[in-house]
């Protein structure tokens, strides 16, 4: 170990953020150094990556939905998890290099949060894929720990402090005391699954078919978890099933909001379960203490105001909510071996 900390001083240490949607990578000192979405895009029926493999991140995005037939765009995580492995390595392969100094002659020790309800087969996978992407040495820590330390939550002290991190592929809801997680749920609905619904929506309202990216669009300019004092419209274009031809048509927030309703209800039911099943004291302590939501999901409109009329709760929205969990395995890698001393994640790292 002391020769590992030696080795650390020369290397340029880093902790990844590796969501469905987007990768955050945080260094030292520096703070989020690389901010790029999840995909690659690859020769169709290969997983060879174009450009020299360099298509990924913003690169890869632009191509999606737009690609011809001999080129795939991929997401290689699917709701939190990987689902490409040889995709993944890539990917993270080109982030690290990207980020680390390539004068420097030791490999980067690498922090991951990953989603609390992932499988030990599935740590495994980012495990490996991380070491052969060029990582000496490899920690795993539950995203929610990674956004409470990254928000800047008590999460040490005897004292209850809940985050629920929304991400792209899953949601993860966890109440935290003395360094460990005391009652937890993950589920894999997220910022995808909204995507998902007003695409669902437009189709069978309107037979307009819009790809992702237009879908993301409307849910950041008119989406919303409650009603809103001024509602909005938008215009949206897309392909019309039935003629075949480019469309575009008028949609409203309030249709938008009804066709959201499924996802965000599993969302609320995941906060309501996590919290039936904390102890009588550290419920007591949220009634003062509140609840911490991040994730691009917490950027819906009124998402905040959904939880507190839920739980009867105050609900506040982090501070960068986007940045919390990668902030949050920086500060874990200044500091590993006191976390490690507090936060028993022996059984997800190897040598």
């Amino acid at each position: 170990m002391l020769l590992d900390t030696i080795l650390g001083c020369f290397s340029m240490d880093m902790g990844i953020d590796l969501g469905t949607c987007t990768t955050l990578v945080c260094v030292r000192d520096k703070g989020i150094v690389l901010n790029e979405p999840s995909v690659v895009a690859v020769r169709k029926g290969t997983n060879m990556v174009l450009n020299n493999g360099e298509a990924v991140g913003i690169v890869a995005r632009e191509m999606l939905g737009k690609t011809p037939g001999s080129i795939s765009a991929i997401k290689p995580l699917q709701e939190g998890v990987i689902s490409d492995f040889e995709v993944t390595e890539a990917m993270l392969g080109y982030f690290i290099r990207k980020v680390h100094d390539r004068n420097s002659l030791v490999r980067p020790r690498v922090v991951i949060a990953v989603p609390n309800g992932i499988t030990p087969v599935e740590r495994r996978a980012v495990i490996d894929s991380a070491e052969r992407a060029g990582a000496r040495r490899v920690y795993l820590v539950d995203e929610s720990i990674a956004a409470g330390i990254g928000a800047d939550l008590p999460i040490s002290e005897p004292t209850a402090s809940m985050i629920v991190d929304i991400g792209g592929g899953t949601t993860d809801v966890a109440i935290m005391t003395l360094a460990d997680i005391a009652a937890c749920e993950s589920i894999r609905v997220g910022g995808n699954n909204i995507d998902v619904a007003i695409i669902n929506h437009l189709k069978k309202t309107y037979n307009l078919l819009i790809g992702e990216p237009r879908a993301e669009k409307v849910k950041m300019q008119i989406g919303s978890a409650v009603p809103l004092k001024e509602e909005l419209t938008m215009e949206i274009a897309g392909r019309d099933t039935i003629s075949g031809l480019p469309r575009k048509i008028v949609i409203t927030s309030e249709e938008i909001r009804e066709a959201l309703r499924e996802p965000i209800a599993a969302i609320i039911d995941a906060v309501t379960g996590t919290l039936e099943m904390a102890e009588p004291e550290l419920a007591a302590d949220l009634i003062d203490n509140g609840i911490h939501i991040c994730g691009g999901g917490s950027l819906l409109r009124g998402m905040d105001t959904a939880l507190a009329n839920a739980t009867g709760l105050k609900v506040e929205r982090v501070d960068e909510p986007l940045n919390s969990v990668a902030r949050g395995t920086s500060v874990y890698l200044d500091s590993i071996e006191l976390w490690k001393e507090t936060i028993n994640h022996d059984e997800y790292e190897w040598e």
